[in-house]
């Protein structure tokens, strides 16, 4: 489709914003629907004023953002949804006729990712590891997914305490039990992944070309191959916290569906429509891993 005065145009907010794969995603969904719509990465620095404006002054469509933007924008918004609120964070900007709504699509995506490996949970035990912007989406994510008790590892830094607040205020809005732990506790860490279903890393800790492990060796192999583990890192494909917990026999998961589902959820609030998924798939898994 060829761009001219008509183009509705979408975009990704960040800084740095050189290496998201959303422009590849969303253009090649306009593509497979014919739509005169182009999806553009700007790596953006000046304040969110005026970022805000230009969403509405140029009729962006709407817009996904990433770090460092997630939480500031939200009183320049008009409205917030509920899943972002949870959370203090908005991933996707819906525009109604000037009018910005935000939304979270993280958690929820990452669950939809599970949910299309055919991966379900009922009245679930699940740790994470970490409890920043993916951690806390997923977790506030976890009650509609089937996951009543949540065990939650962080470091106890400067952050332990205002996380420790919010977790309290999302398992009163969330009717889960939820409990935070100190990362090195690694008693209750260990007590932990022998009763969960669902290990997930929400840390960065293995990504890229590092070979370290987010939690200690000995303790992962407490894991039972009934236990699904997952990791919100996609680059590599496999870390060394999946290849290790693939060869105790669990069944493992990188971050690669909830990059891609949450662009789902977003496509879908923006036109109502439905993601060519496996075309985006074949065509994201041959961006990361086929070079």
């Amino acid at each position: 489709m060829a761009i001219d005065g008509k183009t509705q145009l979408y975009g990704f907010f960040a800084h740095p914003a050189h290496h998201s794969l959303s422009p590849l995603m969303y253009n090649l969904t306009f593509a497979h629907y014919g739509m005169n719509a182009t999806y553009l990465a700007f790596d953006y620095t000046a304040d969110l004023v005026t970022m805000v404006a230009s969403l509405r002054h140029l009729n962006f469509g709407g817009a996904n953002l990433s770090m460092p933007f997630k939480s500031r924008i939200i009183p320049l918004l008009d409205e917030i949804a509920p899943e972002a609120q949870l959370i203090g964070a908005v991933n996707t900007i819906v525009n109604h006729d000037g009018h910005l709504i935000g939304h979270s699509t993280d958690g929820p995506g990452f669950f939809a990712g599970l949910a299309q490996k055919g991966v379900h949970f009922q009245n679930a035990h699940m740790t994470i590891l970490g409890a920043g912007g993916a951690g806390m989406a997923i977790i506030a994510a976890a009650a509609a997914a089937g996951i009543t008790t949540l065990d939650v590892f962080k470091r106890r830094n400067a952050t332990y305490a205002p996380v420790a607040a919010k977790l309290t205020e999302l398992a009163a809005a969330t009717q889960i039990t939820i409990n935070i732990h100190d990362y090195q506790a690694t008693a209750e860490l260990t007590h932990a992944l022998q009763q969960s279903d669902l290990l997930v890393n929400a840390t960065n800790i293995g990504m890229g070309a590092s070979n370290e492990l987010p939690l200690p060796l000995a303790v992962l192999q407490q894991l039972t191959p009934q236990t699904v583990v997952s990791d919100v890192i996609y680059f590599p494909k496999e870390t060394a916290f999946l290849k290790a917990a693939r060869q105790l026999g669990c069944p493992t998961y990188n971050g690669l569906p909830m990059l891609i589902h949450q662009g789902v959820l977003a496509y879908k609030l923006w036109t109502g429509a439905e993601m060519p998924l496996t075309q985006v798939t074949q065509a994201m898994e041959a961006q990361l891993y086929q070079k």
